[in-house]
């Protein structure tokens, strides 16, 4: 197992940070490895904003869902799928931009982002660093879009904490490997994986608490899409609307 493996399959979220900042050629590191990531047509069709100052990381705490660690680390990310440039390309050869209207455009800028925070993830691992994706980003979008000042056709799709972890965190169990690598056709006998992963998960839990709690993997993702997702579905597609995002087709 080369480096590059070890480091990528070692990976686990961080939610307890020190203050220390975070060299400045380590963060140009972390954006240049996000920049070089694959992306649709060479579109580039991700910004990320850098938040740093204390008032305004604070205020993304909160909105995220009083979330302590994004206030805490010294260094906040807002990945954001970004077609504003592209309308600017537009204008620049006298055309409409098109693809804002169908729901491609968010399809192609959230992988957009995923790919690039994937790589910004695994450079920021790679110097020692500790990170945690924060979905929560989405949860009010229309005050995060105002307090970074986003221009039309640009949408916060995740933050990212960055920072030094002050306290060592353990890697969450996955999913069988069958369950993932599926060959030449769709698997449809998912629940034998499913029940099979609730046992391990279980006992992951038991062991983080001490005995003290214990869940499976199943439950949580059922109270989660049947109930709290609602947090995030009922502001996000307003949001989108006034950002440009229209859906036409």
């Amino acid at each position: 197992m080369n480096d590059v493996i070890q480091l990528l399959n070692s990976h686990r979220s961080y939610r307890e940070y020190k203050e220390d900042p975070i060299e400045q050629e380590k963060l140009d590191t972390i954006i240049q490895s996000a920049m070089s990531a694959a992306n649709w047509i060479h579109g580039q069709q991700v910004t990320v904003i850098d938040v740093q100052d204390k008032k305004r990381k604070a205020k993304l705490a909160e909105l995220v869902g009083n979330q302590p660690y994004v206030d805490q680390a010294p260094v906040f990310f807002v990945f954001c799928l970004d077609f504003y440039r592209a309308k600017l390309a537009a204008d620049k050869n006298g055309e409409g931009i098109g693809v804002t209207n169908s729901v491609e455009s968010l399809l192609t800028g959230a992988t957009d982002v995923g790919i690039a925070m994937g790589n910004a993830i695994a450079a920021a691992e790679s110097m020692g660093l500790g990170t945690v994706p924060i979905g929560g980003i989405r949860k009010k979008p229309e005050e995060v879009i105002s307090l970074l000042k986003l221009p039309e056709y640009v949408f916060p799709i995740s933050g990212l904490v960055i920072g030094h972890p002050s306290v060592k965190a353990d890697k969450k169990p996955r999913l069988p490997q069958e369950a993932i690598h599926q060959k030449e056709t769709y698997d449809h006998g998912q629940r034998k994986y499913i029940d099979q992963f609730d046992e391990i998960y279980s006992q992951f839990v038991l062991e983080q608490t001490n005995g003290q709690r214990s869940s499976q993997w199943s439950s949580n993702i059922t109270t989660f899409y049947a109930d709290r997702y609602k947090g995030y579905s009922e502001n996000v597609v307003p949001a989108l609307k006034k950002q440009g995002f229209t859906f036409e087709k």
